[in-house]
């Protein structure tokens, strides 16, 4: 058996058409693929930020009502956003860090797909399902779900946050760096709580070894495959 991680296809731009991007929370959009939503942005794709949870566990102390807090995270997102030229954004509300019963992670697939459906996009980024964050991992499993129940022909990537994934398209964002450090540094609130400067932002130089010798940065992709047996059959 052939033990050895594929070469990743070097890319130096997204692959053009509608864009639909999956985060778990306000900040996630930026620090998987951040760089390349601005390429597609620059390149004229419409890019569509749904940002799936609410984000109030990054408020652990209570320093504010779960309204200012909420308030707070999508301005936040907003703000970054604007530094990479997106601006159209769609917040729900899901509750953070549990694992979901069988029928709540349908319904949150059945709202996905509807959502799909509407907006046609092109291109599907999420977390990738490796990811070790509960809140990543459930969120790629519906998003698997999803992309089945709407019938997605398109390209549907995993990108990484949390956990390393081994990639198969690697996009150099090192033109586009600094705007994507411009954007973390909107989310203040997360800055409070971690350097997601530094942490959040290290794996993007190592990636940067599959690009040519003068690439500083880039992003690393993997197909968010297909949904588990017990998932699928949640369908019916």
């Amino acid at each position: 058996m052939n033990e050895r991680a594929p070469l990743p296809e070097a890319r130096t731009r997204p692959d053009a058409g509608p864009v639909l991007a999956i985060a778990p929370h306000a900040d996630d959009d930026v620090l998987g693929c951040g760089g390349t939503l601005a390429l597609h942005a620059e390149q004229g794709d419409p890019v569509h930020v749904l940002i799936v949870y609410d984000g109030l566990k990054g408020d652990a102390e209570g320093r504010y009502s779960p309204e200012e807090y909420r308030d707070r995270r999508r301005a936040e997102a907003r703000a970054a956003g604007a530094h990479l030229g997106l601006a159209d954004y769609e917040f729900w509300e899901y509750p953070e860090g549990h694992e979901p019963a069988g029928h709540e992670l349908l319904a949150a697939a059945r709202r996905l797909a509807a959502r799909i459906t509407e907006l046609a996009p092109a291109t599907i980024y999420a977390p990738w399902v490796g990811e070790q964050h509960i809140d990543h991992h459930v969120l790629a499993r519906v998003t698997r779900l999803a992309l089945v129940l709407a019938k997605f022909t398109g390209a549907a990537w995993g990108y990484e946050v949390w956990t390393p994934l081994i990639p198969t398209r690697v996009v150099d964002i090192s033109a586009l760096y600094e705007r994507k450090v411009a954007a973390l540094e909107e989310h203040a609130s997360q800055l409070e709580l971690r350097d997601i400067l530094h942490k959040g932002l290290a794996i993007s130089a190592q990636r940067a070894m599959y690009l040519t010798p003068e690439a500083r940065h880039g992003e690393g992709f993997a197909p968010l495959g297909e949904p588990s047996a017990a998932d699928r059959a949640l369908a019916g």
